[in-house]
Parts: structure tokens; C-alpha cells; sequence
């Protein structure tokens, strides 16, 4: 019996577009350490991005809200940056559009060629404390919010609950 994929995301932060392949589920659980190289890569200047759905088994709203984040940045930028989300399967493409993601982004669900010219790398995921994984989760959901303001009563109790959390602290 096979082991299950381990949720990962693995970069090329040296390709042009940077390249990201998400390989089994993109979750709260994970979705820091895809933040994180974001912002690394907003540092470096770096204004064009593909992330590779193939793998992608399954997402939750946090991670989309990350992607938000990091498309609504790119928007900021002058002159704006991209975001194409490829290889997009039909029920993670329903989820990106149910949140408004698609007016953010493109979005390619053919067959777009990747090819990792730096090498592929497993981004490092380190341990978040309680308080940083809340903060996190309430960044992304403001994001989707931000992303589209249907949104703001798909969440408002996610919001509402992670808004006291953090402010407890």
C-alpha cells in the first residue's frame, strides 16, 4: 500500500514566472509557509507567478485566502504583477470562482507546460504557535473578503470568532 502524498508545495523561485506545484491538500495546516516565500519573493521584486493545480487534491478557504492576499498584492504593485493558476481540476476551479478568485487571477485549466528550470524545492513549513495560526487564518479570510464582499457573509462568523481570538492575546 502507498503512502499518501505528504501536503507540499515545491518552488522554483528561479524560473520566470516563479513556479509553484502544489502536491496534496492546501490547507490552513500548510498555507504559512506558501505566505512566507510570497513575501520573500515580493522582496526580491519578483512580479509574475504560476501556481500548478495538477497535483492539488483538495483546498480550503485559508489557503485561498493566501492566494487572494498574494494576487491583491500584485495588483498594488506598479506596474502590477500576475498570478495564473494552471492545471486547474473542475472542483478546485468551482471553489476558486465560488470566492471571486478568478477576477483576481487567471485561470488556465488546460494543459499548461511546467517546467521547473531552477530545480524543484519543498518550501520549509515551520511550526506555528495558536496565536500565528490564527492571525493567519483571519489575514486569508480578510483577503477573500477584500477578494469579493459576498464574501463577508460566507465568513462572518469565521471572521468574528478569529477576530476575538486574536484580540484576547
Amino acid at each position: 500500500m502507498s503512502e499518501p502524498i505528504k501536503p507540499t508545495f515545491l518552488v522554483d523561485a528561479y524560473a520566470t514566472p516563479v513556479m509553484v506545484r502544489i502536491e496534496g491538500r492546501a490547507s490552513f495546516a500548510n498555507s504559512g509557509g506558501l505566505r512566507d516565500f510570497f513575501a520573500a519573493m515580493f522582496k526580491q521584486d519578483r512580479k509574475s507567478y504560476v501556481i500548478d493545480f495538477l497535483n492539488c487534491t483538495s483546498m480550503d478557504s485559508t489557503f485561498l485566502g493566501v492566494l487572494a492576499g498574494v494576487a491583491l498584492e500584485l495588483r498594488r504593485q506598479h506596474p502590477p504583477g500576475t498570478l495564473t493558476l494552471v492545471r486547474v481540476a473542475e472542483r478546485n476551479l468551482e471553489l476558486i470562482r465560488n470566492l471571486g478568485l478568478h477576477r483576481l487571477a487567471t485561470v488556465d485549466a488546460g494543459d499548461f507546460p511546467m517546467e521547473f528550470s531552477g530545480g524543484a524545492q519543498a518550501l520549509d513549513t515551520r511550526a506555528r504557535s495558536e496565536i500565528e495560526h490564527a492571525r493567519l487564518v483571519l489575514e486569508a479570510h480578510e483577503n477573500l473578503v477584500t477578494a469579493d464582499a459576498a464574501n463577508a457573509a460566507k465568513f462572518q462568523d469565521v471572521l468574528a470568532f478569529l477576530r476575538n481570538r486574536v484580540e484576547m492575546r
